[in-house]
């Protein structure tokens, strides 16, 4: 069983035109690890996860999943 953890950052960060570093200065963590999160390189500690949620004013389950999330556009899903 994979451990991954997958996440929409990108997509409500480019939905509301968010760069990586405002997201970071908003959050307290260094830009680049926005960009380790987008990609899956590394899985936020559950506070860090809460605190985006919050950020986007969403619930931690709109942002992260144990499953891959649907691509856009795939009616099969």
């Amino acid at each position: 069983m994979s451990e991954n953890v997958y996440n929409r950052i990108a997509v409500l960060r480019a939905e509301r035109g968010i760069s990586r570093r405002q997201l970071a200065g908003a959050l307290g963590v260094h830009y680049q690890t926005i960009g380790y999160l987008e990609r899956g390189e590394y899985s936020p500690s559950l506070y860090l996860a809460l605190r985006i949620a919050e950020f986007f004013e969403v619930a931690v389950e709109v942002l992260f999943s144990t499953e891959p999330f649907p691509r856009i556009g795939d009616r099969s899903a």
